[in-house]
């Protein structure tokens, strides 16, 4: 298999091309970037004082789905880690809130027992309070999958299969109009000829083949188009990375599970 980079949009989206794999490979590998990558958020949590608008349950709700940055190598899943899960700095991280109104409570007020374990965004607002109102709260931070909750899911992760381009010259008629009907603006005339210019744009609508006699296009199924977007404080190379691994400790466990047979 191959794998090319196609570019790098923000600090939170990838694109790569995946070639010489099959469908069956990059599914597997786009669920498991999705479900099986363990990230942290916030698992559990104790609300001392609440005199806002919201219920506790609104704000526990609210804290959960706040993203956490976070160092892979120094966390452990609670059940893999050495204090058994009973809970220790290796799986969990303490965020403590106090806060009184007039204010809005943003993740930022959030202080962490861990000065390498923060939000990712410091501006994710929480609940906003009036005069005389408070809060103040516990939060505990552990490892988890996103199979489990959608609140650990690590990415959003998609793929198409690579578009290529069939032309029947004797059957084409104006290539200009040809090139001017793409929704997208990939095709293109070069050196009389007409070619994707921007392979990983074309969504494979066939628009093309609709207006024009000879033009085909169709999706190569050995080689796919991936998109990866971090919903979690991983960064989307480690994701990628992280769910190769994965997928090859479960195909290392099946073989082995199928030798005892």
């Amino acid at each position: 298999m191959k794998v090319e980079i196609l570019s790098k949009e923000k600090p939170d989206v990838i694109q790569f091309v995946l070639e010489g794999a099959t469908p069956a490979f990059a599914n597997a590998l786009r669920r498991i970037m999705i479900s099986e990558v363990p990230t942290l958020a916030v698992d559990w949590l104790e609300i001392h004082e609440n005199s806002s608008v919201l219920f506790d349950e609104m704000i526990a709700h609210r804290v959960g789905l706040i993203p956490l940055k976070f160092d892979p190598r120094k966390m452990n899943l609670p059940d893999e880690c050495s204090c058994e899960g009973k809970g220790c700095a290796l799986c969990q991280v303490v965020f403590a809130v106090e806060k009184s109104g007039p204010c809005m409570v943003y993740s930022g007020d959030m202080k962490s027992s861990n000065k390498d374990v923060k939000p990712t965004s410091p501006d994710f607002p929480i609940v906003e309070l009036l005069e005389n109102q408070k809060v103040r709260f516990e939060a505990v931070a552990r490892l988890g999958k996103g199979a489990e909750h959608a609140k650990w899911q690590a990415a959003i992760a998609s793929y198409q299969y690579y578009p290529e381009l069939e032309v029947d010259y004797k059957k084409v008629g104006d290539l200009k109009k040809c090139a001017s009907e793409c929704p997208k603006g990939v095709l293109q005339i070069k050196n009389g000829k007409l070619v994707l210019a921007n392979p990983e744009k074309c969504d494979l609508c066939r628009k093309c083949e609709e207006v024009c006699e000879g033009v085909r296009i169709k999706g190569n199924p050995n080689k796919f188009i991936f998109r990866v977007e971090s919903v979690s404080g991983l960064e989307p190379e480690y994701i990628v990375s992280k769910a190769a691994e994965i997928l090859e400790k479960k195909a290392e466990e099946f073989m082995k599970n199928v030798k005892e047979l």
